[in-house]
This record gives C-alpha cells, structure tokens and sequence, in this order.
C-alpha cells in the first residue's frame, strides 16, 4: 500500500471556508477528511494539523472558547497530531487618521509545515504527502523533497477559496477540496474526552 501523511494548514483551511461562507463546516474531522481525498490503493499513516491558538485581546473570548472545543475534540482522533505556532503582537496605523491600534499575526505554520515535511521525507514515513494548503510560502520545501526524494510524491489539496498556482505547479499534482468533501467530514455534534469532558458543536457553527 501506498503511505500517505497529510499535513493541515490550519489557517488557510479556516480562511478558505470563512471566505465561502461555509461556517457550518468549521467543525471539521481533519482527520476522516485526509482519509476522504486518498486513492483506492492508499493507506493514511498519520495527520498533522498546525495552528495556534487565539490569544486572549478585548472581547474575543467566545472565539477562543470557540477553538479551545475544536482543539480538544480533534484531539480525541486517532493519529492526529496537533502542531502550535503563536501569535506576534503588532502595531497597526491607519493612514489617514494616524490612529494605532494592536494587532496580531499568526506565526511559525509555514515552518513547522516544512519541518515536519522534511523530517517525514528524510525518516521515510511516507510515498505521499497530502498537503492541504494553498500557501505559497510552502513552495520551497516542496522542491526540495521533489528533488531530493524524486520516488515520493507530493499532492496539493488546495483548500476551497483558496488558490496558490507557484505551489500547485511545484507539487506532483493538484485539486481543489470540494463542498462535498467537507460537509461528509464532520465531527460528531457532540463528542465526549476520555477524561470525561463533553464538547458540543458551537451552536453559531450550525
């Protein structure tokens, strides 16, 4: 069987959805979705799912409540591993009025990505990596192993919404993950932890 290791831009992920509309679809098994897009003759070894969390800034405490929920149920599935970048706290500044304000940046995602990626590649725990993504900074590492790994092969499932033609062409080949294949990979509306704990599908993700 062919070894396949998915590797899950978080952010992307949720940006491609929130830019559809697709908030019902927020409460994704990562996990059965990279199952989902593999080929008959394919066998799913592990998941990597990169992200961080929301930092605590004024009144987003509902969100953060939001994806503390997310994170603990995805952390309920079977060879899923979740991999934390952080926030970076920055100033910005409107141009006319000259007023600031903080903002903050989601970090490291790209590289730990690419950490991961080349690691896998170099330890020989895959034939294929599913990268769902569509950021271009990924591009890099996707040559390389390309070039260093030439019998492996690197699969682009570019998340819906988003587009990334220098990654795409980089990768061996490419598509889009469709409506379809998100709405069948849901999470149970409510799932319970081994110590216990009940999390329930957000009500305003319905």
């Amino acid at each position: 069987m062919n070894r396949v290791i998915s590797y899950i831009d978080g952010f992307n992920l949720y940006f491609g959805l929130k830019d559809k509309g697709w908030k019902r679809y927020y409460w994704l098994d990562l996990a059965a979705l990279s199952a989902d897009l593999l080929k008959p003759d394919q066998t799913l070894q592990a998941t990597h799912y990169f992200t961080a969390r929301i930092r605590l800034a004024g009144n987003n405490h509902v969100d953060q409540q939001r994806q503390d929920d997310y994170l603990d149920a995805l952390a309920t599935r079977d060879n899923l591993q979740i991999h934390y970048g952080h926030y970076l706290k920055k100033t910005r500044e409107c141009r006319k009025c000259k007023a600031t304000w903080p903002d903050y940046e989601e970090k490291m995602t790209d590289v730990n990505i690419a950490v991961q990626l080349l690691a896998d590649a170099f330890d020989d725990r895959f034939d294929t990596a599913l990268i769902l993504s569509a950021d271009s900074d990924l591009t890099t590492p996707v040559r390389f192993v390309d070039e260093r790994f030439p019998q492996k092969r690197i699969i682009v499932a570019q998340p819906p919404g988003r587009n990334s033609s220098q990654l795409r062409q980089a990768a061996t080949a490419a598509f889009q993950i469709s409506q379809t294949k998100v709405r069948q990979n849901q999470l149970p509306d409510t799932i319970t932890t081994a110590a216990g704990l009940t999390l329930e599908r957000p009500a305003t993700w319905n």
